[in-house]
């Protein structure tokens, strides 16, 4: 199933169904209203908004419209929660390789997350407003899951079933002021400014054998102002599946429905696979060549992020990012 949130003039939006092929859609105000609703109502709805997923694609339902992804909110326009993992440890290696810093052993059984920005999500379409280039400005593809009420401790098991929604997104970094804030010992702030969602999000049975053991096996596409920046594999080298970060996250609280569990940028051990941030290939290049060189955003820059299904199938829509002055 396929889920989306139409502008309809209010903070959160109307949630409507969406077909298959992204191109037709159905408002489902009698079933839920907003996405928040239906989270927070998923085992009395979701079957009713199954239902009109399978009207919609088999054309039977009647008060479908045509879909402009320009005329949607982020799918959540604000959450209770966003907290954001690194699960690729082939992107936290070579950062701090590229500083003469080693990965500390417990990297590889304890994962790291943060608090992220969740009261502003932005539209897929949407741009990026920041007040200077000085900042470093960055994106960064990732995969992340949206979560119904998950209790404290829960078992990695019982984890994986709180998981109903899937989306990918560009998590916007202002990577200048990244250094300042971490030396603080205090996590991120001013850095991480409001993050761009896919216009679409799908429950898991959507991705066919593409979900597997809490993770997502198909590569996230990066074009950077047009030019191929890099496809690498989600599925592979993610040291810490969704179910585990689930888990991670609520080992001392329970998590509200709505809450959106980040995977951090997608990064493999294959360089040929390219990027999901322009830190990683700097870095990749300070490693390899001695010095940076591809420096971070300009204003009128844009970023592209989509996955496709192994049939071409544009599963989550694309992000389209435009870095703009704020």
């Amino acid at each position: 199933m396929k889920l989306a949130t139409l502008n309809n003039g209010t903070r959160d939006g109307q949630l409507i169904v969406v077909s298959r092929d992204n191109s037709k859609a159905v408002a489902v105000k009698d079933i839920a209203d907003t996405m928040q609703n239906a989270l927070d109502h998923w085992d009395d709805v979701s079957l009713e908004l199954q239902e009109v997923f399978t009207k919609l694609n088999n054309n039977e339902a009647t008060d479908a419209f045509d879909l402009n992804t320009k005329d949607l909110l982020a799918p959540l326009p604000r959450a209770y929660q966003f907290l954001d993992g690194s699960a690729y440890l082939a992107h936290v290696e070579r950062v701090r390789r590229a500083r003469g810093a080693e990965m500390p052993p417990s990297f590889l059984e304890d994962p790291l997350m943060y608090q992220a920005t969740s009261d502003s999500f932005l539209p897929a379409h949407a741009d990026i407003a920041v007040t200077s280039e000085d900042y470093g400005i960055d994106f960064e593809a990732e995969v992340a899951v949206i979560v119904d009420d998950v209790p404290m401790a829960v078992s990695v098991e019982d984890a994986a079933k709180h998981i109903k929604l899937i989306c990918i997104l560009n998590d916007v970094s202002l990577r200048n002021l990244i250094p300042a804030e971490l030396a603080k010992g205090f996590g991120f702030m001013q850095s991480k400014p409001p993050t761009s969602l896919s216009p679409f999000f799908v429950t898991p049975d959507e991705l066919g054998d593409a979900w597997q053991d809490s993770k997502v096996h198909l590569p996230l596409h990066s074009t950077l102002n047009s030019e191929w920046f890099g496809h690498p594999e989600a599925g592979v080298d993610m040291q810490f599946n969704f179910a585990q970060l689930v888990a991670h996250a609520a080992k001392t609280r329970p998590l509200a429905a709505g809450a959106m569990i980040g995977s951090g940028t997608i990064a493999n051990e294959d360089e040929s696979l390219g990027s999901s941030c322009l830190a990683e290939k700097r870095v990749l290049e300070i490693i390899n060549e001695g010095k940076a060189t591809t420096p971070f955003m300009s204003f009128g820059d844009d970023i592209e992020i989509k996955m496709l299904s192994k049939d071409g199938n544009n599963i989550f829509g694309t992000i389209h990012n435009t870095i703009v002055k704020g």
